[in-house]
């Protein structure tokens, strides 16, 4: 489901954590529950699954269509699917690509192929090619810090080109480039380092791909909201309210480890990470959760 052309997967998309049970195997009762949860508790627009906080490198392509497949079905039309199917191969992308659109996936994430670290042309090849292999709409994930390759803005620029390329998952936290890439393209940019949430809307981009989102996504929404209204002191005030989450969730450890640490210990699906990575020990979460959970709930920031 697309909302509109401006705002193309609404105000905020969840990177949603991939459920596991106590036996490691993908958990797709669980994924629905997280699912609805996200939507209908924490005001979600769409979800993006299968990405870094899904644990793409350690699930299996059958998995990866699996999960597309079971959460459209649970949302429906009130919130888009976007699938990550960005891998350092262009043929596995692409043909990770049609089975996410076989799946009935909205939309495509596609991230800068890591470890090889291809030139500025190679990178507009392979996005080219990924993108050409189906008719959904692409998000490019601009985050260098992972593939150690930015996406050059003149990239973008030339990307944008694309009849399906439409949006930017913008992880580089550069505030500067990013406003040379909406100066000059109509890419619809969403923010995806949510310390830079409100920074980032403020300059133009729509919204966010969120990891906190899990745990807060309510209170991001409603900070978006505020903005929208011309509110900026409210808008300033959840933002700062936010900082201990941020800072925890993603400082702490690896971000999908708090967020499944906490979803765990609230009774949510989650399910431990997959090695390489490993949940965190009590001592931790029991941290992480307390700094979360001083917070308090959604409808207290909302209503104010």
């Amino acid at each position: 489901m697309i909302h509109d052309a401006a705002r193309p997967f609404g105000r905020l998309c969840t990177a949603m954590v991939t459920p596991f049970d106590d036996d490691g195997r993908l958990d797709l009762p669980g994924a629905r529950r997280l699912a609805r949860y996200l939507v209908d508790e924490q005001r979600c627009t769409g979800l993006v699954l299968n990405g870094t906080t899904g644990e793409a490198p350690t699930t299996s392509d059958d998995e990866k269509a699996e999960l597309v497949r079971t959460v459209v079905d649970e949302v429906g039309d009130r919130a888009s699917v976007v699938a990550g199917v960005g891998t350092f191969d262009t043929a596995h992308s692409v043909a990770q690509a049609r089975t996410a659109a076989q799946a009935g996936a909205d939309a495509l994430l596609v991230v800068t192929p890591y470890y090889s670290r291809p030139g500025q042309d190679d990178l507009y090849r392979h996005f080219s090619t990924v993108a050409d292999a189906t008719n959904l709409p692409v998000m490019l994930y601009d985050i260098p810090a992972r593939t150690a390759t930015p996406i050059a803005t003149d990239t973008l620029v030339a990307l944008s080109e694309h009849p399906n390329i439409i949006a930017v998952k913008d992880s580089k936290g550069d505030l500067n480039a990013a406003t040379r890439v909406m100066a000059n393209t109509g890419l619809v940019l969403y923010c995806g380092a949510d310390e830079l949430n409100l920074a980032s809307y403020a300059i133009g981009e729509v919204g966010a791909v969120s990891v906190t989102a899990h745990l807060v996504g309510a209170h991001t929404y409603a900070m978006f909201e505020a903005v929208d209204a011309g509110d900026l002191e409210r808008a300033r005030r959840i933002d700062r309210s936010l900082l201990a989450v941020t800072m925890s969730v993603m400082t702490r450890t690896q971000g999908l480890v708090a967020v499944k640490a906490v979803l765990s210990r609230r009774g949510m699906p989650s399910g431990r990470p997959r090695p390489p990575l490993y949940a965190a020990g009590e001592p931790l979460a029991a941290e992480i959760e307390a700094e979360v959970g001083i917070l308090g709930p959604s409808t207290r920031v909302m209503s104010n």
